[in-house]
């Protein structure tokens, strides 16, 4: 085959890599030649892990049902199974058997990060310590926080960093990094979570912006697109969802090309993963994505 002048390499592997999709049912993807890859997290099948219909073992086969070959975990759903070496490895090997790539885990319920109380966010830093030995067992490059606090602007940011400090250099022990989410509160302010990166300081403590958890009260939002500029260049994984926000408390529907031009411009490389549209949902999410991916 003998390409035009004005087709790139890149767009060729792209385009050739889902057209190969397209043949195998839509289960592959470029993912090797792509400028940006899939994974799926854990939290788009919630309502499916609560209710039973999908255990948690069974996590990574859906991802490869669907086409998907990287996948973040979030511990609620195996709680009391950090310390559990029997069914970390039972995990272990079900990603490996369907050659699913393990991500990350995001850690919630482990308390505030930038506690007021110096006990309360020391016993912080030492609840996820159980997820980062589980991270490193699973093959992860990252555990997910929430960088929760209380008080003024500064004195948040001076706590959170504090914890993020502390729990970051424990990581980096490991070789993992401490990833900083938008999720609710100040975090959602973009502005305020560069601060409290920047005061940290460490090339092992970075962001996972989400493109649709920029609401920051009830009342109050920041602008996803400005406010992933600017958290990507901290970003080592981004959470895709398919609503955005304003800057002034109205939400919309994500323009994925809009978005992914952005990722892409911001020199991240890594995973996009699909946090929206629910189990049944699943491949045409992965669809809409990998679409606007192709015409980087």
């Amino acid at each position: 085959m003998q390409l035009s002048h004005n087709v790139s390499r890149r767009k060729f592997l792209a385009q050739s890599g889902l057209a190969a999709s397209a043949l195998m049912g839509g289960t592959a993807s470029a993912k090797d030649e792509a400028p940006l890859k899939i994974s799926l997290a854990q939290w788009t099948i919630n309502r499916e892990l609560r209710s039973g219909k999908i255990d948690n073992l069974d996590f990574a086969k859906v991802a490869a049902e669907h086409g998907i070959h990287a996948v973040e975990y979030v511990n609620q759903f195996f709680m009391d199974k950090a310390k559990d070496a029997k069914y970390l490895g039972e995990m272990k090997k079900r990603a490996a058997d369907q050659g699913v790539k393990s991500l990350l885990i995001m850690c919630d319920r482990e308390g505030n990060i930038g506690d007021p109380d110096s006990a309360k966010r020391k016993q912080t830093v030492d609840n996820h310590r159980k997820w980062l030995d589980a991270a490193k067992f699973l093959g992860c490059h990252s555990i997910r926080v929430n960088a929760g606090s209380s008080g003024t602007w500064d004195e948040q940011v001076k706590l959170a960093a504090d914890g993020l400090s502390r729990l970051t250099a424990i990581g980096a022990k490991l070789g993992l990094n401490v990833i900083v989410e938008n999720h609710g509160g100040l975090s959602s302010n973009a502005d305020w979570l560069v601060e409290v990166i920047k005061k940290v300081d460490h090339k092992r403590c970075g962001t996972l912006p989400d493109f649709g958890n920029f609401r920051i009260k009830p009342d109050e939002s920041y602008d996803s697109y400005r406010g992933m500029q600017k958290l990507l260049p901290f970003a080592k994984g981004v959470s895709v969802k398919d609503r955005v926000w304003d800057d002034k408390g109205k939400q919309f529907a994500l323009d994925y090309d809009r978005m992914l031009k952005l990722v892409h411009a911001s020199g991240f490389r890594g995973y996009c993963g699909i946090e929206f549209g629910g189990y049944a949902n699943l491949t045409a999410s992965r669809k809409k994505l990998q679409t606007a991916i192709s015409k980087l």
